[in-house]
């Protein structure tokens, strides 16, 4: 895997106080890297640096080799990027907003542009004023833009703010496919968990300024401990039973009957013990946590330890 981007110890000091705090991951060509955190964590702060808005206080990031602190005019020059909203002008068409940021860029053919508005499903209403677009639309317009110079690298803070299932669904299809068919690394900020589990391949949890985990998003949600429901109607009573026999276990009633935190070769042991007491077992399923199940964990774990 080649990383196209490299943060390597980035700190951030306003005023005297660490905003970001010595935070470092690479993303690579061909990926989807999801960036999660509280408001305030350092998203839009890290991206930011990334893209060159705010300096960099101590430490580097390189993109595609190029150091944004030495080399600035070569590092950007391999970024897409939209933070926050795509702005366009209103009055002007979307091919005439593209046709003026193209020449801000060298050799942006006018072939280039048909492809790019091809890429992101525009050329029927690409003549229309942009004022006319739905919020889905001006978000397809805005990644056009990012793409009229053959960018490596695609920076979207919180691409799906405000639009409605199927605009989320188009643009996450475009993002996987400018990763996948574009060989793009392409960093996404969001705070919609659903999405991101549907969109990345890794995730990074940046929280008070630090990044306390990156992981693969299927291990990210897998790697915690498997929870088990037993499917049952005296949920009190099994409630009971698990508290005295296996103290050690997490037991939750829920609407179908417990869900217990457990290992997968405890589950004879448990439901010997419902059979002994006369409780009738209907079913024994595997739940898989959400994204947002293991990120609300993992920040709780956090913010224990950071209050220790």
């Amino acid at each position: 895997m080649e990383a196209v981007i490299e943060i390597q110890n980035v700190t951030k000091q306003i005023k005297g106080r660490k905003i970001i705090d010595q935070i470092s991951f690479n993303v690579n060509r061909g990926e989807v890297f999801g960036f999660l955190g509280p408001n305030g964590a350092g998203k839009t702060t890290t991206i930011r640096m990334i893209v060159g808005l705010i300096g960099i206080t101590e430490g580097d990031i390189k993109i595609a080799g190029h150091s944004i602190r030495t080399d600035f005019e070569k590092a950007v020059s391999h970024v897409g990027a939209i933070v926050e909203n795509p702005e366009m002008y209103k009055f002007m068409s979307g091919y005439d907003n593209l046709l003026h940021f193209a020449r801000m860029s060298a050799n942006v053919s006018k072939e280039k542009i048909d492809e790019v508005v091809e890429l992101v499903g525009l050329t029927d209403r690409i003549k229309d004023k942009v004022k006319t677009y739905s919020l889905g639309m001006r978000q397809r317009l805005g990644l056009a833009q990012c793409l009229l110079h053959d960018p490596d690298v695609l920076i979207l803070d919180e691409p799906t703010n405000g639009l409605d299932p199927a605009g989320i669904r188009e643009i996450r299809d475009h993002i996987r496919m400018l990763a996948r068919e574009r060989n793009m690394a392409v960093i996404v900020s969001s705070h919609l968990l659903s999405e991101m589990e549907m969109m990345c391949d890794r995730i990074g949890i940046i929280q008070q300024g630090m990044l306390v985990d990156v992981q693969l998003v299927h291990d990210f949600i897998n790697g915690a401990e498997k929870v088990y429901q037993f499917e049952l109607i005296e949920k009190e009573k099994a409630k009971e039973l698990l508290k005295h026999s296996h103290p050690q276990l997490s037991v939750e009633i829920t609407s179908e009957g417990v869900a217990v935190a457990m290992t997968r070769e405890e589950i004879p042991a448990i439901v010997k013990i419902f059979v002994s007491e006369d409780i009738s077992l209907y079913g024994i399923e595997e739940v898989t946590k959400s994204l947002e199940e293991r990120f609300l964990e993992i920040t709780k774990e956090k913010e224990g330890v950071a209050h220790v």
